[in-house]
């Protein structure tokens, strides 16, 4: 009770803050909420081989979910929803890659090909791991390796990434991973989302699934507004930064 009493009030605190931060005006952001509700009942839409930049992968995937049945199909929906408004009210352009938590993909081609097509200036894929291990827990932001994109969709994808994390850091509802990257940051090479994207691009991974802290953060309403908040804060602190 103590600790989602602490999430509700950190998360008032945070909604306040995230909408004075700045005039995004004019900026288009795309937010990828992972995977689909519909996802599990349509593998013969997700299970189609698409080409990932660098590799063969599925149309999309399940998705985690947590002990409780809470899937991160619906986690992922929920705080795109939140981040959404809370990116419209300092005036963003905000398109999501998806409509509901009802349907099966878009494949993760498609996903990458609505921030080209809108020519986002960020967009942030939203997930959470589903590592067993309960103790392994805290969450990482990943950076696209160099699969051939722009060296400045690199760059800015860094500092995207490095400006949520620091946001995550300071305010979210979870700790730096101590399982997988260094200080919350990896860069991978075999996500098609940030392999074919052309525009800078991160994923956000909040937690895992099955460690308890993280569990209950998803699970909480409050929870996941200082989570939504936090990535709203990153973005928003990217965007109205003067590095090129």
């Amino acid at each position: 009770m103590r600790r989602l009493l602490a999430f509700t009030l950190v998360a008032f605190a945070c909604m306040g803050s995230t909408a004075l931060a700045g005039d995004l005006t004019g900026k288009t952001v795309v937010i990828d909420p992972g995977h689909n509700g519909g996802n599990t009942s349509h593998h013969e839409i997700t299970g189609k081989q698409v080409w990932a930049g660098t590799l063969w992968k599925d149309c999309d995937a399940d998705g985690a979910s947590t002990d409780g049945g809470y899937s991160e199909a619906q986690h992922n929906w929920d705080v795109a929803v939140l981040v959404r408004s809370l990116l419209q009210a300092q005036g963003a352009r905000v398109v999501l890659t998806r409509q509901s938590n009802a349907g099966a993909g878009p494949c993760i081609t498609r996903r990458a090909a609505i921030g080209n097509q809108q020519r986002a200036d960020a967009a942030v894929s939203i997930h959470a791991d589903g590592n067993l291990n309960t103790s392994d827990t805290g969450f990482h932001v990943i950076l696209p390796a160099d699969a051939g994109q722009s060296q400045r969709m690199l760059r800015r994808s860094e500092q995207l990434g490095i400006a949520i994390r620091n946001a995550l850091r300071d305010q979210g509802p979870t700790s730096i991973s101590n399982y997988i990257g260094s200080n919350g940051l990896i860069t991978r090479s075999d996500l098609g989302g940030l392999n074919l994207s052309k525009v800078p691009k991160v994923f956000t991974e909040i937690g895992n699934m099955h460690a308890p802290h993280d569990a209950a953060a998803m699970t909480s309403s409050a929870g996941r507004q200082l989570e939504a908040s936090a990535i709203a804060a990153g973005i928003t602190n990217f965007l109205t930064s003067r590095r090129g």
